[in-house]
């Protein structure tokens, strides 16, 4: 098991964050927190630092279903790849790794997330919408981002990540592992 990279994040660097999370196991890396470290190592083989990351949480699914519970982390990159390429890495990754997309909010073997890249602000196209259209209302997201970036705005309304995490909508569970 790794421990959250605690790097600094470079005063002027591009702030870019990525989510992930799995449900599932997978037959090639095994439990859903060994797939999302195989994942993030992945990531920095194709030349995508890790800057600094979070610890992973235990979240229940949302919306509620009956399937597992997840693995959830976030991550700060740093890259020189646009937000679409990035986001092509991403879904890259989990495709080498044998996420098959058919139903939104199923169980999956690995999800990647491209949370923000920096203050882009992207309402639609190609595939692409920055800031993620539903991190300001996930516990999940908002409680490892604000491990990563405890000063962090939303780029479209503003609010710090303090107000967005006090205006969770109540009975989302998102505990720390460890």
């Amino acid at each position: 098991m790794k421990a959250p990279r605690k790097g600094r994040i470079r005063e002027g660097a591009k702030l870019i964050l990525v989510g992930l999370g799995a449900n599932l196991p997978s037959s090639a890396f095994g439990s859903p927190r060994e797939t999302c470290e195989a994942g993030l190592a992945r990531l920095e083989k194709l030349g995508v630092a890790i800057v600094r990351r979070s610890r992973w949480y235990k979240s229940a699914p949302v919306p509620p279903s009956d399937q597992p519970w997840f693995v959830n982390g976030v991550a700060a990159v740093a890259t020189g790849r646009a937000p679409v390429e990035l986001l092509g890495v991403l879904h890259g990754i989990e495709n080498e790794f044998g996420r098959v997309r058919r139903v939104r909010n199923e169980a999956r073997v690995i999800d990647f997330d491209l949370l923000a890249y920096d203050d882009v602000v992207v309402a639609e196209g190609e595939g692409l919408v920055l800031p993620h259209p539903r991190l300001h209302e996930r516990a999940f997201v908002l409680l490892p981002l604000a491990e990563v970036a405890p000063d962090w705005r939303h780029p479209v309304s503003g609010r710090p990540i303090a107000d967005l995490i006090a205006a969770l909508p109540r009975g989302q569970v998102a505990e720390p592992l460890d």
